[in-house]
């Protein structure tokens, strides 16, 4: 698994996929957080809340730029007759692919820590909340996980990348943002809103981001992690 993990970090960096969209994900949220009209300097506190809600829209076309090429590329090439080969698990294969793409997106993520640490430096006392800080990263981390399971499981639906990647974009738009979407429309019974907001991740990434770390919102991503590698093993069983 170990050895398809770096085979698969090697291909995104040697064919500048990796290092472009990681430039592309600091570069959109440096402009529109420190140079544009409105931006994070302009406000009369140190809040890094601007970046936390930015952020997932922008994932939702970094994530399937990365993961669209997974599965769907060994299908169209017919590599995967050869990984098949390999003394490799289903359960391997899919890790190795994973873990590989979710590197890339937490690279692309850890330089934003520096976008906190240049709002403190810039802030008078106390400076950013950091237990809603710390807690916004993590959800977006927890996030991002979501999205690149979301991502290699429509990489796996397709032997085409472009197919895989509006997939992805599809239901990653409908898992995080759907859901609230449908619980505002008029005439739903009250208390049923709330419970098809809930199965959103929106709900409970905005949880995260006050800085509470709850049980319930823990499950409820491991759950849909465990969820979507099971229908990607499903899709690779069948192939």
């Amino acid at each position: 698994m170990w050895a398809l993990y770096r085979k698969e970090i090697s291909q995104y960096f040697s064919s500048l996929s990796g290092i472009i969209a990681i430039v592309i994900f600091l570069i959109v949220n440096g402009l529109v957080l420190f140079v544009f009209e409105d931006n994070l300097l302009d406000f009369g506190y140190a809040s890094l809340d601007r970046f936390f809600e930015l952020s997932p829209w922008i994932l939702l076309l970094l994530v399937p730029a990365i993961t669209m090429r997974s599965f769907a590329e060994e299908f169209r090439t017919g590599t995967w007759e050869v990984l098949r080969t390999q003394p490799l698990t289903l359960w391997q294969l899919l890790m190795g692919k994973y873990l590989a793409a979710f590197m890339v997106v937490v690279i692309a993520l850890i330089p934003t820590f520096f976008y906190a640490i240049v709002l403190q430096g810039l802030s008078a006392n106390p400076g950013l909340d950091w237990g809603a800080t710390l807690g916004s990263y993590l959800g977006l981390f927890f996030l991002a996980a979501v999205f690149t399971a979301i991502g290699i499981w429509c990489s796996s639906l397709s032997v085409n990348t472009i197919i895989a990647f509006l997939i992805a974009l599809l239901f990653m738009a409908i898992f995080y943002y759907g859901f609230h979407a449908m619980s505002l429309i008029p005439g739903i019974p009250p208390g049923v809103d709330y419970w098809i907001e809930w199965t959103g991740i929106d709900f409970h990434y905005r949880s995260m981001s006050r800085g509470l770390l709850t049980l319930g919102d823990l499950i409820y991503f491991s759950s849909l992690l465990v969820l979507l590698f099971l229908f990607t093993l499903r899709n690779l069983r069948i192939r």
